[in-house]
């Protein structure tokens, strides 16, 4: 298996953790939920980093706010979510990621646009990403998948072709509309042979028909932040 030769960041996606401690321990007591999450996140640490510190393990936590939701005008985002009925314990959880494991709390975006500002301070080679999020694929470095068990190693041009091709598809976990009947085939082959990011932009244009506000929208929903603030602009 790839996997990197040596670890000096490991950044984890709590969300994930909490969301799957706290469902598979629904109708428990809350106990059960706490000692769930410790064995999620020593087995993601046992996998990654042998001495975990403040230097090397980040976690990180999606708290109130989000601006893609007045960035979403095609359709709500997540609002496909509405109704989803969240695990009882899940609080819970998230609290004890707090407080045990130093769980750092978004506020007006996501964990993963942290998450994303954390990947690009330091080495990508010895930074390793821990989610079941595709949307991830996008930052540069090392993802790996603890649920899989899988490493995957992201270039600069690889994470630049998962995002473009998801402007065209869309997303339908978070309720973001892409073209119509054009999945991740379709979107492979309007890309293909494409290396700039420039080429990559300029045929998502095209795909949406010269719609520019189109993708502007879908790529500000669906890139992660880099820095503290970031909107997404068009390559220049």
């Amino acid at each position: 298996m790839l996997k990197p030769k040596s670890v000096t960041k490991v950044i984890i996606d709590a969300d994930i953790i909490a969301y799957r401690a706290a469902s598979s321990t629904e109708g428990q007591h809350p106990d059960d939920t706490l000692d769930k999450v410790d064995t999620l996140m020593n087995y993601v640490v046992a996998e990654t980093v042998l001495f975990p510190s403040a230097d090397n393990l980040e976690v990180y936590l999606t708290g109130k706010g989000n601006f893609r939701y007045e960035v979403a005008k095609t359709a709500p985002y997540k609002g496909n979510r509405k109704d989803v009925v969240k695990p009882t314990n899940l609080p819970a959880a998230r609290q004890h990621l707090i407080d045990e494991w130093g769980a750092v709390v978004s506020q007006g975006e996501e964990a993963d646009d942290l998450i994303g500002i954390a990947s690009c301070i330091g080495d990508p080679e010895t930074t390793v990403v821990c989610t079941i999020d595709k949307d991830m694929m996008q930052l540069q470095g090392w993802n790996y998948n603890f649920v899989k068990d899988t490493w995957t190693h992201i270039t600069k041009e690889s994470g630049d072709k998962f995002f473009y091709t998801q402007i065209l598809t869309g997303d339908a976990a978070d309720h973001i509309k892409g073209i119509h009947r054009v999945g991740p085939v379709k979107a492979g082959k309007i890309l293909d042979g494409l290396t700039t990011e420039q080429e990559l932009y300029e045929a998502c244009v095209k795909a949406y028909d010269g719609d520019i506000e189109r993708v502007l929208e879908n790529a500000r929903l669906l890139w992660l932040r880099r820095y503290e603030g970031e909107l997404w602009t068009p390559p220049k």
